[in-house]
């Protein structure tokens, strides 16, 4: 099966591999809110299905060398189709591409940013049967246990062409997300825990049992807040016990206190959470 990307540039990058060209805009009233200039559309293809994403290069990027890369999966709020709304800028999400172009990331860190998004009707995990995140034990002992949901499978087909074309570091991948994107964090993990260098899972949850089984070595810095009223931090509470009750030497919780669900800005302020994360390498 032929694997298709499609970017529209503003520069001279370079991209290897099967690469078509868009003159692709972003629209202008968007511009008013947010200058994501910096960050490229474009579409990952595969046979039938089509993953939007949005890619910030580093500063001064040399093609000829292969970069760390973070994927970071949105909430629920931003999916649709525009290749847009991911990266935020508008309330009442607050969405997390602003931060990946301050001084505090880009100088110090340089890095390809991937900001993918999910289509309005599907999710970044599968759902076991009950309602969309529910935290019950009932539900929570069913997380992670189904197959990867289409976006996400397109997400690790993406990261592996770009590390299979020598853009992305292999070594060097690192996943984020918040709240649905925080459920796709987990469970790509528990699927491929081999396969990440570290990750920082937001208002999320994991299967409590299987995650410490299958990804105990896999750096982790879970964030949570401490009244969320969304999605119950319990889970994220139990997982940090049982990570540690089961030896994990990287593994990091942080519990906001009488904040709720939207945490975003508080987790990006934080000032050890780029050099915690570029830390590790496979």
């Amino acid at each position: 099966m032929k694997t298709r990307f499609k970017i529209s540039t503003t520069g001279n990058t370079l991209i290897k591999g099967i690469l078509v060209v868009l003159a692709l805009l972003i629209s202008p009233h968007f511009c008013q809110a947010q200058d994501f200039h910096l960050y490229q559309k474009a579409l990952f293809i595969q046979g039938k299905d089509t993953l939007r994403y949005r890619i910030l290069y580093p500063e001064n990027y040399d093609s000829k060398k292969p970069y760390p890369l973070i994927v970071y999966l949105h909430g629920a709020g931003f999916r649709g189709n525009d290749n847009e709304r991911q990266l935020g800028g508008s309330a009442p999400y607050y969405g997390a591409g602003k931060d990946f172009l301050k001084d505090r990331f880009r100088k110090k860190f340089p890095a390809l940013v991937v900001f993918p998004q999910c289509p309005a009707d599907s999710m970044w995990f599968k759902n076991p049967p009950g309602p969309p995140y529910d935290t019950t034990a009932a539900f929570n002992h069913q997380m992670n246990t189904l197959a990867l949901s289409t976006p996400e499978r397109m997400v690790k087909l993406l990261m592996d062409s770009l590390a299979k074309h020598k853009i992305a570091d292999r070594k060097r991948i690192y996943l984020g997300g918040t709240s649905l994107g925080g459920f796709g964090a987990y469970d790509l993990v528990i699927h491929y825990p081999g396969y990440f260098a570290a990750a920082f899972p937001i208002c999320g949850q994991a299967n409590v049992e299987l995650y410490p089984k299958r990804a105990v070595n896999v750096p982790v810095w879970i964030f949570h807040g401490a009244v969320d009223d969304i999605i119950n931090p319990w889970p994220d509470r139990s997982l940090i016990k049982a990570l540690r009750q089961s030896g994990a030497k990287n593994a990091k919780y942080t519990e906001y206190p009488g904040l709720k669900h939207d945490i975003e800005a508080k987790v990006f302020a934080e000032p050890d959470l780029f050099p915690w994360l570029f830390s590790f390498k496979k």
